[in-house]
């Protein structure tokens, strides 16, 4: 039972994650070119789950049944790293996970107990 929340944990901080990475992108340029923040959505790299996080907000769902998973905050503690405080409906717990921006598509995070998770971004993520 352990081994599943932390694997729900962490397919909803790559759905959150993933969420954080679209922004606005007033003034033209190319949509690729202009993500370079958080903000948008993300998917973990296990499919579970869509994050998204906006305005300092963050929360996933359910890719299968959209069902929220979790809800949370974000902040940024410099231009890479993104700390991330949630909690989860499925096992009522508070966690946190800090995420490293490695690339304008990638975050590569770590949960409060040591778990690695790493959350991509896609345009093709609703």
């Amino acid at each position: 039972m352990k081994a599943r929340n932390v694997l729900t944990l962490g397919g909803l901080v790559a759905a959150l994650a993933l969420a954080g990475c679209q922004s606005d992108f007033a003034g033209g340029g190319s949509r690729m070119a202009r993500q370079t923040g958080v903000e948008g959505q993300w998917m973990g790299t296990d499919g579970v789950a869509v994050s998204t996080l906006q305005g300092g907000r963050f929360s996933s769902r359910s890719v299968q049944t959209g069902e929220t998973l979790t809800e949370g905050s974000y902040t940024h503690r410099d231009a890479r790293t993104i700390d991330l405080s949630f909690y989860s409906l499925k096992s009522r717990q508070n966690t946190n996970a800090t995420c490293l921006l490695a690339a304008s598509n990638q975050m590569n995070c770590t949960l409060a107990n040591g778990t690695n998770f790493v959350l991509t971004r896609s345009a093709g993520v609703s």
